[in-house]
């Protein structure tokens, strides 16, 4: 079941959605590694996450996908947000330094086409970022939040995805470990319960969060049906000059002799 974009921003108005925000960023926190100038794309509803994540970046962009709707971000200035299809995002090859999944597969129809696309927009060694309902956690039994809402994943589950779609899983972490509390009161004393949950209760926390690196090893066999899908599709955001990941490599490169040789 799809969660609808309206019923998202309106939880992440609320003092509960404003807790799982510090919560998830918290987690984030170990395994976000900072790639100067990098260039960031957020898959799913990733604006409460992109405002504090994308200060450094040489550009940052929201997708979201058409199922769900889409919102204006940034609230001032030029809009940085799309309407896609996450498995045809409209991007070139390799452009892009790291993606940010919120909201994003739990609720796709084929949770491997959206991450052979995310392959495809990645930079050799590209970085994946995954923010997943947790299976054993109780916020996937209460629907007031958009955790509760679509297909719930283990880390067996999601590490066996990634590997499959050529990923290697990097690094991992939880957030979310405490209940989905309601009551004002109780909200008081979100913070006491997570730090408390990630040393008592961390398998029954609220969300997983894995990294992943992309693997360049070996050649994807391209069938006669996505020559012709790939074909149709006309990357429409394509940014200039190399990826964030290899700027450097190329500004240390020797300039060629004369006659066309590398010195």
């Amino acid at each position: 079941m799809n969660a609808d974009i309206v019923d998202i921003r309106d939880f992440y108005a609320t003092r509960l959605g404003e807790a799982a925000v510090r919560s998830v960023s918290t987690a984030l926190e170990p395994i976000w590694k900072p790639i100067s100038q990098e260039r960031l794309v957020g898959i799913g509803y990733v604006t409460p996450y992109l405002d504090k994540l994308s200060r450094d970046a040489e550009r940052a962009l929201a997708f979201m996908p058409a199922a769900q709707g889409a919102t204006n971000w940034p609230p001032q200035g030029r809009s940085l947000t799309a309407l896609v299809h996450p498995a045809e995002l409209p991007l070139g090859d390799a452009c892009i330094d790291r993606i940010l999944m919120v909201h994003a597969l739990e609720f796709a129809e084929s949770p491997t086409e959206m991450l052979n696309e995310a392959w495809r927009v990645l930079a050799p060694g590209g970085r994946l970022v995954l923010v997943l309902p947790s299976r054993r956690g109780v916020w996937t039994r209460f629907e007031h939040t958009p955790f509760g809402s679509g297909r719930p994943w283990s880390r067996g589950q999601a590490t066996r995805l990634l590997r499959e779609t050529m990923f290697t899983p990097s690094g991992f972490s939880e957030a979310l470990h405490f209940p989905p509390f309601r009551r004002a009161g109780l909200l008081n004393l979100v913070g006491v319960w997570d730090r408390i949950g990630r040393r008592c209760w961390p398998l029954f926390c609220g969300a997983i969060i894995l990294e992943a690196t992309k693997l360049v090893y070996r050649g994807i066999p391209v069938t006669h049906g996505e020559k012709q899908r790939l074909k149709r599709l006309r990357p429409v955001l394509v940014p200039h000059g190399a990826p964030a990941l290899h700027r450097e490599a190329e500004a240390v490169r020797p300039p060629p002799r004369p006659g066309g040789e590398p010195a």
